[in-house]
């Protein structure tokens, strides 16, 4: 049952990787500033490292990691009023259908929430209906929020549970600079994916930086050697730069750490598509939005469309600086109604895109029950599609989920371990090895 709301609300994020630890544990302190928070990471190829989890700046005490069981196994025994499930599609939809047969009436029971980390550029339906079933989900946007209705009312699902909000990870002071002196190149680890795409980003980044010595040229990387990321990243620009042809200017530096702390000192953003580039336009900061590979799909950019951020690394070393479009940002989220206003400051227009779902949770917490778990996806709406979805994570009824105590307990925790160890050594080093093998 969940705990009284006269008292501090206690939320649970359970995440797959850092950006979208970053997003369940600053979604939770949007709802409630002063809930108590506890942090779990689902096992994982990329499971985020004590540093990623550091960079996101919400201290929480004990962050343990678990299997989507244990997960469940925790909710069913203790007292959350709210469950963030910062999650890949296919995890939420398993998790919704593991926590569904602990309140198979109207009961007492903690609100459900999930979302997205960032720009959503592709796989909506899939994404959405997999995520269907949460009492909310969070759309960053007035543009997304109205993309998600319609997604659910286009195969006849509820919804009720879209709460329009915004990305819970934009602040900071607004850019007041006029002279262009450092430009941030904002790396993605799977955009683009080719050896010659990313060589030829970085050719031209170091280019301008030999073009503008004047400037300070960083490549902001998301993660060191040996840590991976929500997607796994097979070429690192860290060892492309270290073949640079001639090396590199003494001007141009490799940065990692927390991107709102980059941005403090940025006076041009440039990316493909990173959701770094809502950060830095909500700050005003000039963005760019390369077009050199294309607007493609595949690259994510054509989310950009009529933003007034597409150019090309030829118009940037010439001079050129994008100028956003307000009506673009505003469908966005993105600086909406004048400057941002930093994290826990009341009184900004950012800080009532989130009263929507603050006044959700409320309601529901207030209800004497809520309604079963009711998923889109059930054995009869998708027998070819979601018991595949649900086996990937045990939670298929299998002996895998039963109850295990003694020594078969510590047997199997100490085999998870060996083979937690083995498949990520396979999926991080081995694995792209071969790949690149097979590129030969």
């Amino acid at each position: 049952m969940p705990a009284s709301t006269s008292k501090a609300l206690r939320i649970a994020v359970i995440a797959d990787s850092d950006t979208r630890w970053k997003w369940g544990a600053l979604t939770a302190r949007r709802i409630a500033p002063e809930a108590e928070l506890s942090g779990f990471l689902l096992r994982g190829r990329a499971t985020p490292t004590p540093r990623q989890l550091a960079e996101v700046g919400v201290p929480v005490d004990g962050v343990r990691e678990v299997t989507a069981a244990e997960f469940i196994g925790e909710i069913e025994h203790e007292s959350y009023d709210v469950v963030l499930l910062a999650l890949v599609g296919g995890a939420v939809q398993a998790m919704l259908h593991g926590l569904a047969p602990l309140w198979p009436k109207a009961a007492r029971r903690p609100v459900i929430g999930t979302g997205y980390v960032g720009v959503v550029y592709e796989k909506l339906a899939d994404g959405l209906l997999l995520r269907h079933g949460a009492d909310i989900v969070l759309a960053n946007s007035r543009h997304d929020a109205e993309r998600f209705r319609a997604v659910y009312e286009g195969v006849g699902a509820d919804a009720s549970a879209v709460t329009e909000a915004a990305l819970p990870f934009l602040g900071g002071a607004r850019y007041e600079g006029t002279d262009t002196a450092t430009v941030v190149f904002a790396a993605q680890p799977s955009v683009p994916q080719s050896r010659a795409d990313r060589t030829y980003l970085l050719r031209r980044l170091v280019q301008h930086a030999r073009l503008h010595p004047g400037r300070e040229v960083l490549l902001k990387l998301r993660s060191k050697p040996g840590e991976h990321t929500t997607h796994i990243e097979e070429l690192p620009y860290q060892k492309l730069a270290a073949r640079t042809e001639g090396g590199v200017p003494p001007n141009f530096r490799l940065v990692y750490g927390h991107m709102g702390e980059v941005l403090d000192r940025t006076d041009l953003l440039v990316t493909v598509s990173s959701t770094a580039a809502l950060e830095s336009l909500h700050r005003r900061i000039p963005t760019a939005v390369l077009t050199d590979l294309g607007v493609r799909e595949v690259l994510g950019n054509h989310h950009f469309l009529g933003s007034g951020c597409l150019t090309s690394w030829d118009r940037l070393d010439a001079g050129h600086r994008p100028q956003a479009d307000e009506e673009w940002l505003a469908r966005q989220g993105v600086a909406a109604g004048g400057p941002p206003t930093p994290p826990g400051v009341g009184g900004g227009s950012y800080e009532t895109a989130f009263d929507a779902v603050r006044k959700r949770v409320t309601a529901l917490l207030e209800r004497p029950g809520l309604p079963p778990l009711a998923p889109y996806y059930t054995p009869a709406t998708a027998p070819g599609y979601l018991p595949g979805i649900l086996a990937r994570h045990r939670l298929d009824g299998s002996a895998a989920t039963t109850d295990v105590t003694g020594v078969r307990r510590v047997v199997r925790d100490a085999v998870r371990e060996v083979a937690r160890g083995a498949y990520r050594h396979g999926v991080q080093r081995v694995a792209p090895v071969i790949r690149r093998m097979g590129e030969l």
